[in-house]
């Protein structure tokens, strides 16, 4: 019964594993649905408005009005459901070198050579030549050493459309962004996430990704290649429970 229980899971564990496989076998990866995500959700419903309804009328009428449909309006993303470009340029390089080393050398003897008599006792039964005069003695060496180095370049250059999900009561803004482009039978995904400040984002409506707090990227992909360079799940669940 027990053996059952655990094929089935076994089986219902690789069956999920694979449905990400099954959608692309003969044909390109499927797009990412954009009706009903976070972000159209987010466009449908934009919140409450920043001004009253009269006033607005007003500025509607006015050329030189600060709406942001007037000439000299400012058109950045404020409020819940409006776009902003976030661009993404990393150029990073680190490394790192450390040594170590550690010696540690110690002994020990001790030696009874009168104990109530009983070291000449036992002397004169033992061969010639041998003795329990130096009865205890113990040496110990030891040594350990390691050397370790890493080397990072990475270069990244993007550039994403994202919505304002929200407006925290402080004025941040959470935003949100997705990008997926589809070359041959390979899908490139960006994903892109964090807070920003109104006053960080330029007058082109952009921000670069140094300036969003809690910064979440990703760009990475699904297809025929991915699948071919990622270990197949079997040798990941080894890996992850052999302990050698």
């Amino acid at each position: 019964m027990f053996e059952k229980k655990v094929s089935l899971c076994l089986c219902v564990l690789l069956g999920v594993a694979g449905c990400s496989r099954f959608d692309h076998i003969g044909k390109p990866p499927t797009f990412t649905p954009t009706r009903e995500s976070n972000e159209h959700v987010a466009m449908l419903n934009p919140g409450l408005p920043l001004t009253l309804e009269p006033q607005r009328q007003i500025d509607r009428a006015s050329l030189w009005s600060g709406g942001r449909q007037s000439l000299l309006g400012d058109r950045r993303a404020i409020q819940r459901g409006d776009i902003m470009t976030v661009v993404i340029e990393i150029d990073e390089e680190a490394e790192i070198s450390n040594s170590t080393e550690r010696s540690r050398k110690a002994s020990e003897s001790l030696s009874v050579p009168h104990l109530f008599g009983i070291p000449q006792r036992i002397n004169k039964r033992l061969p010639e030549g041998a003795s329990t005069d130096d009865a205890v003695s113990v040496d110990s060496k030891g040594s350990s050493g390691g050397d370790g180095s890493v080397s990072r370049k990475e270069e990244l250059t993007l550039r994403v459309a994202a919505t304002v999900m929200e407006v925290l009561p402080n004025g941040v803004l959470s935003i949100q962004g997705t990008q997926e482009v589809r070359v041959n039978f390979e899908l490139r995904e960006l994903l892109v996430s964090g807070y920003v400040r109104p006053e960080d984002i330029s007058r082109q409506n952009e921000i670069t990704y140094d300036k969003i707090a809690a910064a979440r990227i990703s760009y990475g992909g699904r297809g025929q290649i991915t699948d071919v360079q990622q270990p197949r799940i079997g040798q990941q669940v080894l890996d992850a429970v052999l302990p050698f």
